[in-house]
C-alpha cells in the first residue's frame, strides 16, 4: 500500500463511509486519487465493496497500530524565561490545564495506556503523574548538557509502535489515533528560516536549500516498529560517538539528506508549540504561570502594561547566573536571574549598596532595580558592545587602564569580601563535607601560610569588583565612534586591597605565569615593586583555592565548569611554589610552610 490507500484505510477503520466524496472531504484527497485507492483496496481483499474492511486489513492495522507513547521532558526550556525558573515547561498551563496532561488525557482518548515521560530539569514535579495517570518516568540525568537525543536514548528499549512527543506542544484536535499504518513526522504548513526541512511533492520530508525557508517542525512523530529498530541502532550510535550532545533526536532520521519517515502536515493554528513567555501569553493571556515575580518587577520599575514586554531571549547563561533579554516601548533591557545556589553564595543587600554607590560614577551598565530577596536585578541593554579578548593585548591594556581609573576612586562601602572567610565559607557548603582533590588538605594549609605576608604589604582597600574578569568588561561605542569601558556584574565586590582585580583577571583567563607578568606591568605601567608582584602571585594563589571550592559547591548542585575548575585548584598549588621560589628562604621569616 502506497501512502494514499493506508490513510484512506485507516480512516474506514475509524469510521463507516458510504461515498467517495464523504472520503475525499476527510481525507482533502481527489475523488481521482481515492476511487483508484479504493480500487485497491478492494481488489488486494482489504475491504469489501461497501467499504468495510476485510480481515487482511484489520490484521495489518493491529500489526502497525500504537502501543506506546514516549513524552520527552528534561529540558531546562531556557526559552520560557522567567517561567522556567519556576516551572518545568511540561506543566505549563493553557486554559487551566497543564500542557503535559493534555497530551497524557488526548493519548488515553486514543486508547493508548503505556505512556512513559522522559523527565530530568525539576523532575520531582512530574512524580504525581505516575498515580494520576500511572505514567512511568525515566530519569536523564544528562538534561544539563546534552540535547533530547540523549533523553530518547534512555526511552529506546520502549520503542516499539511508539509516538515520541515533546511535552511543550499544545494541540487544539487530538493528533493520536487508534490506528497507524506508517510512520511519520509532523511539521506545520508554517513557513520559517529555522527548519532544515521541507515537504516535497513526494510527500518526503527532504533537507532545505541553504538560505530556503522549510516547514515548521512539531516535533510530534509516530514510528512503526520497523522504523524504530533502525533508529535503535542509529541512535546508538550517535550518542556513542560524543559529538552530537547538542543535537536534537531527529538527527537520527535523517539519511541521504532526507527523513525516513513520512511527512504529517498540520496547520499552524491547530498544533503550537510553546517556547517562549509570549507564546504563552498569545495562547492563553489569563494563564497563571504568566504570573511571575521577575516580570512584576519589570512592569513596577518601567511603569508599564505586561504587554509591553516583547522579544524575550536568553541573553546569557553565566557562572553564577542567567539573564534574559526583552525589549520594551523600543527600548531593550536585560533581567538577571540567580543561579542554582547563589541564594547561599550572594548577598543582595550588599550587592545593592555596591550598585548604589557606583550608579553614578559612569563605571557600570545603567542599573535600574534590584531585588534583595529575589536577586532580580534589572539594567539597561548595552547596544553593539562586546567583551575583552584577553589573548588580544590592546583590550587588555585598556581593561587594566579602567581598572586601575576604578581603583583609584577609592570608593568605600560597609562590607568586606575576605578571601580566607570565603575559602572556608564555601568549603562548609559541600555535600559531602570534603573535597574530591586527595591532597586538598595540605594544599590548603599551603595556601592559608601565605596570609602573613599578604597582611604585611596590603597598604590600602577599596571598594573592589573581586570578579573582575574579561567576560566582564564591555567595550562600546557612541555614535560619533567614542569608545567607553563599562564593567558589570558587582555580585562579589566589596572592600579588598583593590590588587586582587588583577589577579581575578589572570585566572579566569587561565593565563601562564608570563601572561600573568605582562597582565601585572600592564597594570602597573611597568613600575611594579617586586614585594607587589610576589603579593598578587600570593593572591593567585588564594583566588585559585577560593574559586575551586566554589565550583565543587556548584558541582554538588550539577553545574560543572570542566576544565576551569580544575585550573582553578592547579592555580593554588602552582603559585604557591612559584612564591616560595621567588622568596627563597626568606619565605619562613613570613611563616610560609
Amino acid at each position: 500500500m502506497n501512502r494514499t490507500e493506508c490513510d484512506i484505510l485507516k480512516l474506514l477503520a475509524e469510521k463507516t463511509y458510504t461515498s467517495q466524496r464523504e472520503i475525499s472531504e476527510a481525507t482533502n484527497y481527489s475523488l481521482g486519487i481515492v476511487n483508484r485507492s479504493l480500487r485497491f483496496l478492494i481488489n488486494n481483499n482489504y475491504i469489501d465493496r461497501e467499504y468495510r474492511p476485510l480481515f487482511s486489513a484489520i490484521q495489518r492495522l493491529k500489526d502497525s497500530s500504537p502501543q506506546n507513547a514516549v513524552i520527552l521532558a528534561a529540558g531546562y526550556g531556557m526559552r520560557m524565561a522567567p517561567i522556567n525558573l519556576e516551572t518545568p515547561k511540561g506543566l505549563l498551563e493553557i486554559k487551566g490545564e497543564a500542557l503535559i496532561e493534555r497530551i497524557i488525557c488526548q493519548l488515553h482518548d486514543a486508547g493508548i495506556q503505556e505512556i512513559y515521560i522522559v523527565a530530568g530539569f525539576m523532575k520531582e514535579h512530574y512524580e504525581y503523574l505516575i498515580d494520576k495517570y500511572q505514567v512511568e518516568l525515566i530519569v536523564n540525568p544528562d538534561y544539563s548538557s546534552k540535547n533530547n537525543l540523549y533523553s530518547l536514548e534512555k526511552a529506546l528499549p520502549h520503542l516499539s509502535n511508539t509516538y515520541i512527543i515533546p511535552c511543550d506542544i499544545w494541540c487544539r484536535q487530538n493528533p493520536f489515533s487508534k490506528y497507524e499504518l506508517y510512520s511519520w513526522y509532523m511539521v506545520s504548513d508554517a513557513r520559517t528560516s529555522s527548519s532544515p526541512v521541507r515537504i516535497n511533492r513526494n510527500h518526503e520530508l527532504v533537507l532545505v536549500e541553504k538560505g530556503c525557508p522549510g516547514n515548521a517542525m512539531i516535533g510530534i512523530s509516530y514510528l512503526e516498529k520497523t522504523q524504530t529498530s533502525l533508529l535503535y541502532r542509529k541512535i546508538r550510535e550517535l550518542c556513542e560517538s560524543g559529538v552530537y550532545h547538542n543535537s536534537f533526536w531527529e538527527e537520527a532520521l535523517y539519511q541521504n539528506n532526507r527523513m525516513i519517515v513520512q511527512a504529517k502536515i498540520v496547520s499552524s493554528s491547530d498544533v503550537i508549540e510553546i517556547n517562549t513567555y509570549e507564546q504563552l501569553r498569545d495562547l492563553d493571556s489569563n494563564s497563571n504561570q504568566l504570573q511571575s515575580a521577575a516580570i512584576e518587577m519589570i512592569v513596577n520599575v518601567l511603569n508599564i502594561n505586561p504587554a509591553d514586554i516583547t522579544e524575550i531571549t536568553i541573553s546569557k547563561k553565566g557562572m553564577t547566573n542567567r539573564s534574559f533579554l526583552f525589549k520594551c516601548l523600543g527600548k531593550r533591557y536585560i533581567m538577571r536571574i540567580p543561579g542554582e545556589g547563589t541564594g547561599q553564595l550572594i548577598n543582595r543587600a550588599e550587592e545593592a549598596e555596591v550598585y548604589y554607590t557606583i550608579r553614578d560614577k559612569c563605571i557600570c551598565d545603567n542599573f535600574l532595580s534590584i531585588d534583595v530577596k529575589t536577586g532580580y536585578k534589572l539594567t539597561e541593554f548595552i547596544e553593539h558592545s562586546r567583551t575583552c579578548d584577553p589573548l588580544n593585548i590592546e583590550d587588555v591594556s585598556k581593561c587594566m587602564a579602567r581598572l586601575r581609573n576604578f581603583h583609584e576612586m577609592n570608593l568605600q562601602v560597609n562590607h568586606e569580601f575576605n578571601l580566607f572567610d570565603k575559602i572556608d565559607f564555601y568549603e562548609s557548603l559541600w555535600v559531602p563535607g570534603h573535597s574530591v582533590y586527595k591532597d586538598y588538605t595540605i594544599t590548603k594549609e599551603n595556601v592559608l601560610s601565605l596570609k602573613h605576608y599578604i597582611d604585611t604589604h596590603v597598604f590600602c582597600k577599596t571598594l573592589t569588583h573581586i570578579d573582575a574578569v574579561p567576560d566582564n568588561f564591555l567595550f562600546t561605542q557612541n555614535a560619533d565612534g567614542d569608545e567607553k569601558i563599562y564593567l558589570i556584574d558587582w555580585e562579589y565586590a566589596g572592600m579588598q586591597d583593590p590588587h586582587v582585580d588583577i589577579a581575578m583577571f589572570g585566572i579566569y583567563s587561565l593565563y601562564n605565569k608570563e601572561q600573568i607578568d605582562k597582565l601585572i606591568q600592564t597594570y602597573f605601567k611597568g613600575n611594579c615593586d617586586n614585594d607587589v608582584k610576589i603579593k598578587i602571585y600570593c593572591y593567585i594563589s588564594v583566588c585559585g583555592l577560593l574559586w575551586s571550592n566554589w565550583c565543587e559547591y556548584k558541582r554538588n548542585l550539577g553545574v560543572d565548569f570542566g576544565e576551569y575548575a580544575l585550573r582553578q585548584y592547579r592555580y593554588a598549588k602552582e603559585y604557591y611554589r612559584i612564591v616560595c621560589n621567588e622568596l627563597g628562604e626568606e619565605r619562613k621569616k613570613w611563616g610560609i610552610r
